[in-house]
C-alpha cells in the first residue's frame, strides 16, 4: 500500500515496430534491439549490467514478496469504485461540484501511472525521456498544439527530472508541482482530479493559471488510508474492507500456497515487505492466503514506507500484538518475527546471517514500479521481478481469458500502458532497465517449477 507523501523514474529507448507471433509480442527499439512478451510475462536484462537471458527462481536463496497486488492480489474494479466515492464525497465536502464529482465512475479515464500537473490542472502521460505523449486539462483531451502551450517542445522540467530518476520528484519543491500515481490505492486520483479541474473551469468560465487542488486531494487520500482508522473504526475504506472482504479480494489457489511451500521445502527464506501497517497486512494475509500466512514467511516487514526503506537507515520496531514497542538490534530479529519500519541493510544481513549460502542472492517482488523495482535495483542492488496486470489486461501474456477487471485496466483515452505509438512509456522503460522478470501475477507463476527457465530476449 502508498502511504501518501509525494513521488518517481524511466531511462530511454524508442519503439519502432511492433508485431504479434505465435503469442509473442515484440517490440523493437531504435537500438535494433528486440524485447519479446513470451506467454505470461516478460524478462529483462538492465542496462546497469544485467546479462542475463533466462530466469529462474531455483536461483535465489532469499526470495522477498511485496503484499498489496503482489501476494495479495485485489478485485481491483471493485476497490477502485469504492475508492472514487470515498474521495469524490470528501471534495464535496470540500466545496467541489457535485455535479462533477458524484457522477459514474469513467472507467476508460483510468489508467496506472499517469502524472498530475498540481499547478495547470492537467493529466499527462510520459515518454521514457519525459517527454508528453497525452494530456488532457481536466478531463478534455489537449492537442498537440494545446500541449505545446502548456509545455514547449512537449517537454516539462519536473517530468524530464523524474524520467532521470524519480526519486528527484519524490520530495522536495518538484513534489508540490507533480504527483504520479502508482498503484491502484491511488489510481482514480486522477479521475477525481480531473472532475474538479472541470468543476472549478465551469464556475469561472475559463482555465485557471493556477490550481490548487492537489492539498484538498492528498488530504482526502490521507484520511481514506490512515493507518489508525483500522483499529479506531474510523473512515470508509478499512471498515468496508473488514465487513465486506470477499468482495474486494480474491483468496489464492491452492496451486499458489502450494509454491510457497515449495519454495520453504527447497530451503528458500522468504520475507515480506509492506507498506501497510500490521492491523491491515494481517486481514489482507489472512484473507488472501489464510490463517496461516504467517509461516510461510521467515520475517515480515510492516508499514515499511518504501522507497526510503530501501534507501534510508529507519530503526525496526518490535510489535506486540499490533501495537509497536521499541527499537529492535539486527540480533534481536527473529525467524518468523514481524516488525515496523526498518530498512533493506539490516534485513539482508539478518537473511544471510540466517541463509544455507554463505554469500545468498536476493530478489525481490512487487507491482509498485518505484518503491518495489526502481528503488532496490538503484539503491539495493537486488534484484527484481515486477508483477504487472496490464500485461494480462492488454492481451500481451498470453493468457486465454481476459483480466476480469480489463475495463478499468485498459484505457482508449489514455492507450497502453505500456506505449504510445513509436515511443515507449516511462513505465515500460523501467520493467526494462530494473526488472529481471515480470509477469502478470504469482497465480500464473506458480504453475512452473522452480527451475523453468523464463526467457529474456532483447
Amino acid at each position: 500500500m502508498v502511504m501518501f507523501s509525494k513521488h518517481f523514474k524511466s531511462v530511454a529507448t524508442h519503439i519502432k515496430k511492433k508485431f504479434f507471433s505465435c503469442g509473442q509480442f515484440r517490440l523493437f527499439t531504435g537500438q535494433s534491439k528486440k524485447r519479446t512478451y513470451f506467454t505470461g510475462g516478460y524478462a529483462s536484462q538492465a542496462m546497469s549490467g544485467r546479462s542475463k537471458k533466462t530466469f529462474r527462481f531455483s536461483d535465489y536463496d532469499c526470495i522477498g514478496f511485496d503484499l498489496d497486488n503482489t501476494v495479495a492480489r485485489y478485485k481491483v474494479g471493485a476497490m477502485m469504485e469504492m475508492e472514487y466515492e470515498i474521495l469524490a464525497h470528501y471534495m464535496v465536502r470540500k466545496g467541489y461540484s457535485e455535479k462533477h464529482l458524484l457522477k459514474p465512475v469513467e472507467q476508460d479515464f483510468l489508467l496506472k501511472g499517469l502524472i498530475v500537473d498540481n499547478d495547470n490542472g492537467n493529466i499527462l502521460k510520459i515518454a521514457d525521456d519525459g517527454k508528453i505523449l497525452v494530456a488532457t486539462h481536466g478531463t478534455k483531451i489537449l492537442s498537440d498544439e494545446k500541449i505545446q502551450e502548456y509545455y514547449p517542445n512537449f517537454h516539462w522540467e519536473p517530468t524530464d527530472l523524474f524520467a532521470k530518476d524519480p526519486l528527484h520528484t519524490w520530495n522536495g519543491p518538484y513534489s508540490e508541482k507533480m504527483r504520479t500515481l502508482l498503484d491502484y490505492f491511488d489510481v482514480v486520483a486522477s479521475l477525481v482530479y480531473a472532475r474538479a479541474v472541470d468543476s472549478i473551469d465551469e464556475e469561472e468560465g475559463k482555465p485557471k493559471t493556477n490550481y490548487t487542488i492537489w492539498p484538498d486531494l492528498l488530504e482526502a487520500l490521507q484520511q481514506m488510508f490512515h493507518r489508525d482508522h483500522f483499529q479506531q473504526e474510523k473512515g470508509i475504506y478499512f471498515s468496508k474492507m473488514k465487513s465486506n472482504p470477499d468482495k474486494y479480494y480474491y483468496k489464492n489457489s491452492d496451486n499458489l500456497i502450494n509454491w510457497f511451500k515449495l519454495l520453504k521445502e527447497n530451503n528458500k527464506l522468504l520475507f515480506l515487505i509492506t507498506g501497510a501497517y500490521v492491523d491491515f497486512a494481517a486481514l489482507t494475509a489472512s484473507t488472501t492466503l489464510g490463517p496461516n500466512w504467517r509461516d510461510y514467511f521467515d520475517i515480515v516487514v510492516t508499514y515499511a514506507k518504501k522507497p526510503g526503506f530501501f534507501t534510508q537507515g529507519r530503526d525496526f520496531i518490535g510489535v506486540d500484538g499490533f501495537k509497536e514497542t521499541g527499537v529492535i538490534s539486527l540480533e534481536q530479529l527473529q525467524i518468523g518475527g514481524i516488525y515496523t519500519h526498518g530498512n533493506w541493510d539490516v534485513l539482508h544481513k539478518f537473511l544471510s546471517i540466517h541463509s544455507r549460502n554463505p554469500n545468498p542472492k536476493f530478489v525481490y517482488i512487487g507491482d509498485n514500479l518505484i518503491q518495489d523495482i526502481y528503488t532496490p535495483s538503484v539503491y539495493s542492488h537486488c534484484d527484481t521481478v515486477a508483477v504487472c496486470e496490464e500485461l494480462q489486461a492488454e492481451g500481451l501474456s498470453g493468457h486465454d481469458s481476459k483480466h476480469p477487471d480489463t475495463h478499468f485496466l485498459k484505457s482508449s483515452v489514455w492507450g497502453s500502458y505500456f506505449h504510445h505509438k513509436n515511443y515507449s512509456t516511462n513505465w515500460y522503460q523501467i520493467l526494462k532497465d530494473h526488472s529481471n522478470f515480470c509477469f502478470p501475477s504469482l497465480e500464473y507463476i506458480s504453475k512452473f517449477p522452480l527451475e523453468y527457465k523464463h526467457k529474456c530476449m532483447f
